[in-house]
């Protein structure tokens, strides 16, 4: 007879198959009475109505939100397969919004189909589902991502509201930069005769500096008999030179983001002191807070069933308790902390020699990474290919709306990201912001938190501000405020929460305590 290990082992494998044909969505239908009712028993299932689940981790404290917000996406596009066919779409606004690269978890994803039922579907953690009974746009005008229905981006923008522009400017911004002419955008004002909206998106389009695509708007309006007023929907003006066309959507939200969230923090940054006449001692402070920045520091995981979770399952190996590999993942972490800290002095040498910080951070951020999963790679905990560069997966952050870019996506960013760095001349927006576009575009798979925190105190010392350690005392408050920022677009508490730090480490008083 089988040990009950051996049983959930069998229940782990049908799941894994699930998840190895990329099935987020699973439906009871998929598995057996019997091995959901295992899986769900022992926490690897999480309900999310009445005939559908999620995978999930054993692990994860009650009311844990990561593993649905990792699933939230895949989950709802194929809900809504099952539900309606290809007779709904994501509404006009979300579908800007995620074309934006914009993945946020929305507390309510309103969709169209003519077989919607005008309420709510009530999922996990408060989100949900409302289904509209509208009208859908023509066949044309929908496009398929990841396995969502959505507005086309010409047809988006036309039937947004108007209001998505001022409460949305990143988004909207970021889907007006993709556009290199006009075209697109007037089959659907001409056939509408749309002419309140043609006066929207040429000021939308003016706003951006794309001067001959407005001006193409009104001049083919006029000449179809329609009287147009130009309109700008945004309640700022963009200071920044776009290309002609941004060919990534990525790559362009980040230029925008980081314009939209700099003036800000010049606002609420502390001054920089200027750079320090003694770079030896400069130096040896950031030696002497070594201890208390390594303890400090903090990591996210995710979770995965794998095959070897199985085996250990079947074994009877299987202790949701055991510290063992916990233990050892962490004796790796510090030794590879403390290889991390002495490639990031050097980093923070260049900059005290007047090289530019962020020519320095693109340069040496590899060799940071690197040397802070070389001991896991010399354990076999990682394979060396672990290091060669940039995710090749998707990533989720610990209970974070966020949905960080995806594989292809950093790939488009990251020199975006550097490239404002390195142009910056304010060091107060170096510092703030190179953390927080870091962590958002979260470009590895493990350690983010660590790499935007050494990036950090790389920009301080370009401002000549000390080494600066984040206490995992406020931990909640430094999460919180990163969430506002990635979130909400509101980078001021994130801005003012490390300014508070730095102001405490500028006055000699630590902020975060040495351990023991």
């Amino acid at each position: 007879m089988a040990t009950p290990q051996e049983k959930l082992a069998d229940s782990l494998e049908k799941l894994k198959s699930l998840q190895d044909r990329s099935i987020v969505a699973i439906r009871a239908s998929d598995l057996s009475r019997t091995h959901r009712e295992r899986l769900l028993k022992n926490g690897f299932l999480q309900q999310v109505m009445k005939g559908w689940f999620i995978p999930a981790s054993p692990n994860d404290d009650p009311g844990e939100t990561t593993a649905w917000y990792a699933s939230f996406w895949d989950f709802c596009a194929a809900y809504l397969k099952e539900r309606f066919g290809d007779d709904w779409c994501v509404g006009p606004e979300q579908s800007l919004m995620l074309q934006a690269g914009n993945n946020l978890i929305p507390p309510q994803l309103v969709i169209r189909s003519p077989k919607a039922r005008n309420k709510p579907t009530g999922l996990m953690h408060g989100t949900s589902i409302y289904e509209m009974r509208l009208a859908m746009p023509d066949t044309k005008d929908i496009v398929e991502e990841n396995g969502l229905r959505l507005f086309s981006p010409s047809a988006a923008l036309v039937f947004a509201a108007p209001a998505f522009f001022s409460h949305r400017p990143v988004d909207a911004r970021t889907t007006l930069a993709s556009f290199s002419d006009a075209s697109e955008i007037l089959a659907h004002l001409l056939e509408g005769g749309h002419s309140v909206i043609a006066g929207r998106l040429a000021g939308a389009f003016r706003n951006i500096g794309r001067d001959r695509i407005a001006d193409d708007i009104l001049k083919n309006m006029d000449a179809a008999g329609y009287t147009v007023r130009e309109n700008d929907p945004f309640e700022t003006k963009v200071n920044i030179a776009l290309p002609r066309r941004e060919t990534s959507p990525y790559a362009g939200r980040i230029r925008l983001m980081w314009q939209d969230m700099r003036g800000a923090v010049v606002d609420s940054f502390p001054q920089s002191p200027g750079m320090p006449n003694d770079a030896k001692a400069y130096l040896k402070r950031v030696e002497d807070v070594y201890v208390t920045d390594a303890y400090h520091s903090l990591s996210i995981e995710g979770y995965r069933v794998s095959p070897e979770l199985i085996e250990r399952v079947r074994r009877g190996g299987w202790n949701p308790d055991s510290e063992e590999d916990r233990k050892h993942r962490d004796a790796m972490a510090a030794r590879g902390y403390f290889l991390a800290f002495q490639s990031v002095k050097k980093s923070v040498t260049a900059v005290l020699q007047h090289k530019n910080p962020g020519t320095v951070a693109d340069n040496d951020h590899g060799n940071w990474y690197r040397a802070l999963f070389g001991p896991s790679v010399t354990a076999g905990i990682l394979k060396t290919s672990d290091l060669a560069g940039y995710r090749n997966n998707n990533v989720y952050i610990h209970r974070s709306k966020h949905v960080p870019l995806a594989p292809h996506a950093v790939r488009d960013a990251m020199p975006v990201f550097f490239e404002m760095l390195e142009a910056e001349d304010d060091p107060t927006v170096r510092v703030v912001l190179g953390h927080f576009i870091f962590v958002y575009i979260h470009p590895y798979m493990d350690g983010n938190g660590r790499m935007g925190r050494f990036l950090m105190n790389v920009m301080l010392a370009g401002g000549g501000y000390p080494w600066t350690v984040i206490p995992v005392e406020r931990r909640d408050d430094y999460m919180s405020a990163l969430e506002q920022a990635s979130v909400d677009q509101n980078i001021v508490p994130f801005s003012q929460f490390l300014g508070d730090l730095v102001n405490a480490s500028m006055a000699g008083r630590p902020a975060a305590k040495r351990p023991g």
